[in-house]
């Protein structure tokens, strides 16, 4: 990141919010991407960190990730100092740590470094006074990578699809944040979650919303996300929903959660 493309410096990011299911296809990098890019558009400095070997959010923001040299994984690492792995991209505010298959990597050979729950926090904390926020998109699963976000947020944004067994699972995960909470980060707590694929024209997704703000109470979001062509075509594209679509119902539901988000920090 160059000195050019940093910003004035500030105390520190608003939120450090990782997007966590252990659950896949419930739209964690959807609405990773998308959250950076309404944040962006509100004048935040977002920082977004694809901490999942798919390197879905990557290429969702339109970076090759078959042809990268050095990704995440390299800073956590300690090869690379993730400084040198920030990068802009096409939306205004919003920069990113891309992800490569390399990652994949990442859960064994941090098995044996020293203060292996910690390394993302550490390699964050020069960064930290540059961005409004952080958010880190992570892999469905409760492994060391995910472990290593929980250690580094400061909040969680669950996405939760208006599907069959939504809330599966849900309860691990919630034992899993008081075991990092306990353990690694006092600071660490849900910060909302997020209904997605919500489908206006079934009764099961309303039945899911409402168990969702039974059990996450004030927590959950008002925004409801769509399920929308639009919006599982836009990473296609290299594009957040913003910029493929700017007036669907995809983008305007993401520029209100945005806006939530920001209400819940107080800015």
């Amino acid at each position: 990141m160059s000195e050019e493309s940093r910003g004035p410096g500030r105390e520190r990011p608003k939120r450090i919010l990782a997007v966590v299911n252990q659950k896949g296809g419930v739209g964690k990098s959807t609405t990773s991407v998308n959250l950076a890019a309404g944040l962006g558009e509100l004048g935040q400095r977002v920082l977004l960190v694809d901490l999942d070997p798919q390197g879905n959010a990557t290429s969702g923001f339109g970076l090759n990730r078959n042809q990268r040299e050095s990704c995440v994984y390299n800073a956590l690492l300690g090869d690379t100092p993730l400084s040198e792995l920030i990068e802009p991209v096409e939306v205004e505010n919003v920069f990113m740590v891309p992800a490569t298959i390399q990652l994949a990597g990442a859960e064994i050979e941090l098995v044996s470094t020293f203060s292996r729950e910690t390394r993302l926090r550490q390699i964050l904390e020069p960064v930290v006074a540059e961005f409004d926020f952080i958010i880190i998109d992570c892999p469905p699963s409760l492994g060391l990578l995910t472990v290593n976000a929980l250690t580094a947020a400061e909040g969680l944004i669950v996405p939760v699809q208006c599907e069959y067994y939504a809330l599966e699972g849900l309860s691990k995960l919630l034992d899993s944040v008081r075991l990092v909470r306990t353990h690694l980060n006092p600071k660490l707590d849900v910060f909302g979650a997020v209904m997605t694929m919500f489908d206006v024209r079934t009764r099961l997704s309303q039945q899911v919303v409402d168990e969702v703000r039974e059990f996450f109470g004030e927590k959950a979001f008002e925004t409801l996300i769509p399920r929308t062509v639009r919006l599982s075509e836009a990473p296609s594209f290299g594009q957040p929903i913003t910029m493929y679509e700017p007036n669907g119902r995809g983008a305007r539901a993401y520029r209100d959660l945005a806006k939530e988000v920001m209400l819940r920090v107080g800015a």
